[in-house]
């Protein structure tokens, strides 16, 4: 079964993408942006403290009418942070994705620490593509040329 290391393999070196939970929302917007990525993870002292996206722009800044030149990373990210390690299957990724909705998830090791972050953007291209590979796969067996 495919699993999360696998992902983190095919995207090649990762680099993590960060802010500190001092930072303002208008720096985190700024550096999402560009970046163009949709979360950045909430790091201090390389712990992870939470995980800043989109979502919480619109509906703790944007919603709330907060100024994002001086609310913090820290009053807006979201805590609660769901983290995955390398061994986890793609399928039960993608049921937690669907079942607690969010679109990001650090994966972590107990001892090395963070290694990358998985978005559902990454599994479903890993979905497409290992259903892509079945597919021909399959034409090839019932044409006879396998």
């Amino acid at each position: 079964m495919p699993t999360v290391r696998d992902v983190l393999e095919s995207k090649g070196s990762c680099q993590v993408h960060t802010i500190s939970p001092a930072a303002t929302v208008f720096d985190g917007v700024a550096k999402m942006n560009e970046l163009k990525v949709g979360a950045l993870l909430v790091m201090e002292n390389d712990r992870l403290l939470g995980i800043f996206t989109e979502r919480d722009v619109l509906v703790r800044v944007v919603g709330q009418m907060r100024k994002p030149s001086t609310t913090t990373i820290s009053e807006v990210m979201t805590r609660d942070v769901f983290c995955v390690e390398p061994p986890t299957d793609m399928d039960e990724i993608s049921a937690l994705m669907k079942e607690h909705r969010f679109r990001h998830v650090p994966v972590c090791d107990p001892e090395r620490g963070l290694l990358g972050l998985i978005s559902i953007g990454d599994v479903n291209a890993f979905h497409a593509s290992n259903r892509e590979a079945e597919i021909h796969y399959l034409n090839e067996y019932i044409y006879g040329r396998v």
